[in-house]
């Protein structure tokens, strides 16, 4: 297992609105580049909100110079973007249904977008609000995204879902889908909050194309890494045998008060001590 570590975007600042955890940071994000670089670091995974979806820098000209100028500069890269707005208007829901048109138009423009600052991997979150409940919200989802397929095979990416299926469930949701552009993000933390098996959870590890890691207690919130009961030595020592290729993204606990960065290089440190 190459040791290609990333850090999810907003992780290295302070946060901007205190009660997310995770949001764009649209006042701070050009300062992250130089954080990372710092840490000799070069991987970044994107983020992007419902709101204010057009103002993302991902989405305007001048801010995909400036992203393009600053991959250039410190010698990022940015292979992935979670697409938050897919969880916050989850538009397979009937209490989110009117919100159908535009989010698959939001996927259009973020593919196409995306595509040209050569990200290759888009991670709908299928979690928390927009977590699946039944199987007419299954068929709903699988049914409008597989309209992209066209789109993906033309610009060579893929849709990865982060899902809280239990491991027999997730692998039956994904084969519905072509598996060359469309797979799975596995969190470490996600799993260690549901009280998965994780020996069980690897009878989809060939649909795995990225992974978060974060530490997180079992029914319970994140925490910083060695903290929470998140199994990083078996997990990672899985993923090293079985020759996994993509990244590792940390999506650590971010503090409100401390300092991010104090943060990151404890995770890093503690990380560095396995792989």
């Amino acid at each position: 297992m190459k040791k290609k570590i990333g850090i999810m975007q907003g992780r290295l600042l302070r946060r901007e609105i205190k009660s997310r955890m995770q949001s764009f940071p649209i006042k701070q994000w050009k300062k992250e580049f130089k954080y990372l670089n710092k840490l000799k670091l070069n991987i970044m995974e994107w983020t992007i909100d419902y709101n204010k979806f057009d103002k993302n820098p991902i989405n305007t000209k001048n801010g995909q110079r400036e992203i393009l100028r600053l991959k250039e500069k410190y010698q990022i890269k940015i292979p992935s973007v979670t697409a938050d707005f897919f969880m916050q208007k989850p538009f397979f829901k009937k209490k989110y249904k009117k919100f159908e048109s535009k989010i698959i138009k939001l996927i259009s423009v973020l593919i196409l977008n995306a595509s040209y600052l050569k990200i290759k991997y888009i991670i709908l979150p299928l979690v928390d609000r927009s977590s699946i409940k039944n199987r007419s919200e299954e068929v709903k989802l699988i049914n409008s995204l597989n309209r992209f397929v066209p789109l993906l095979k033309q610009k060579n990416m893929n849709i990865l879902f982060e899902s809280d299926f239990k491991p027999k469930k997730l692998l039956e949701f994904i084969k519905f889908f072509n598996k060359s552009n469309f797979g799975i993000n596995y969190d470490t933390g996600n799993s260690t909050n549901l009280n998965y098996i994780f020996e069980n959870e690897m009878i989809y590890f060939n649909y795995i194309k990225n992974v978060h890691l974060k530490d997180r207690k079992v029914n319970g919130q994140s925490k910083r890494f060695g903290k929470g009961d998140t199994n990083f030595y078996k997990i990672l020592n899985f993923f090293k045998k079985k020759k996994y290729s993509g990244n590792l993204i940390l999506q650590s606990y971010l503090p409100i008060y401390k300092d991010p960065r104090k943060e990151i290089k404890h995770n890093l440190k503690y990380l560095n001590q396995i792989i």
